[in-house]
């Protein structure tokens, strides 16, 4: 009888620790999304760029995420500078991604990343050329993920090739954010 008794206690033990790891494990189940600019190199042959990062786990399946996306033109002529040219959604190095600028993070829902991941698609499979350097570049497709989640956007002229001045202005026109402006 004295075994019994002491196998309940474990299983009690047991089951509230399998219990409490269950709970903790939907507790931390969450995406966030970084929003990062590049300023860009003459010495590496970058120009400058913005896009997003995706991270943490999704809450209804526990899936996790570890994504980035960025818009561009498919090659870097100088026929981008008179109309559309062939475009691209690209995924940065986590190297590149650590010598970016990191302007502020939101913690998103399932829904919420389901959306953006929808719109990542459009636009990587627009037809045609679909890359502008005026009115589609990274800074719009940068823009639209902002927007789908609430954010304040607009598009300066005079900041429509400088990413990092831009997510600044977006950063300021949003203060709930409660982000720094980067220098």
């Amino acid at each position: 009888m004295p075994a019994k008794l002491l196998r309940l206690p474990r299983l009690a033990v047991h089951l509230l620790a399998l219990f409490l790891f269950a709970w903790s494990s939907a507790a931390m189940a969450e995406v966030r999304i970084h929003f990062h600019s590049f300023d860009g190199s003459v010495l590496w042959g970058r120009y400058p760029h913005t896009f997003i990062v995706l991270e943490g786990t999704l809450e209804a399946t526990g899936e996790a995420v570890n994504e980035n996306y960025g818009f561009s033109a498919r090659k870097v002529t100088p026929a981008i500078l008179t109309g559309p040219v062939e475009h691209m959604v690209l995924a940065e190095t986590e190297k590149n991604i650590r010598n970016t600028n990191r302007h502020f993070t939101l913690t998103i829902t399932d829904r919420q990343y389901r959306r953006i991941i929808a719109e990542v698609n459009a636009w990587q499979n627009a037809p045609g050329k679909y890359y502008d350097l005026e009115k589609r570049n990274c800074i719009h497709f940068v823009g639209r993920m902002a927007e789908i989640l609430g954010l304040k956007v607009d598009y300066p002229d005079d900041m429509l090739r400088r990413p990092k001045k831009w997510l600044n202005h977006v950063t300021r026109m949003n203060p709930e954010l409660d982000a720094e402006v980067i220098d």
